[in-house]
């Protein structure tokens, strides 16, 4: 596959960190020359063409106020799972959330990532547990934040 030279630099600007703005892409394409189209129009294409995989944000929380971050592991019924997934997909302190095949342990198949602002989360998460219904989980706190960089292509 070749790229063009416009889609090069619009791959070398969003290999980097966004610009935090309400319109990062206008951003992006007053540094590098093109209309906040062209450069919208570059990411589908090398979507598109499978030049990028995926698009995605990091966050970082402690800079976003977060005191605690915990993975929290559950034991849900087969049936149930897609089920407690949704629900747990649109809890705001879950950053992402997955069914984990073997389960973990051999019960714990459904995780989900949870962010807090007050390090006191138990009685959140036993609240939690109680809305959808599954009472066996474990909770798993994240001891340091590690790198978080992506891979750079075109330097």
């Amino acid at each position: 596959m070749t790229l063009s030279g416009e889609e090069i630099r619009i791959a070398r600007e969003i290999q980097k960190d966004l610009p935090l703005s309400r319109r990062p892409f206008a951003e992006i394409a007053a540094r590098i020359g093109l209309t906040e189209a062209a450069v919208i129009g570059g990411c589908r294409r090398l979507l598109e063409v499978g030049a990028v995989r995926k698009f995605a944000a990091i966050v970082r929380h402690g800079r976003a106020g977060y005191v605690r971050n915990a993975l929290v592991v559950w034991a849900v019924p087969p049936l149930r799972i897609e089920e407690a997934g949704n629900a747990l997909a649109r809890v705001p302190a879950v950053s992402h959330c997955y069914e984990r095949k073997p389960p973990l342990a051999g019960r714990y198949n459904l995780f989900s990532m949870m962010h807090f602002r007050d390090p006191s989360v138990e009685p959140a998460i036993r609240k939690l547990a109680a809305e959808i219904g599954v009472a066996d989980y474990r909770i798993f706190d994240s001891l340091e934040e590690l790198k978080k960089t992506s891979m750079e292509y075109f330097a």
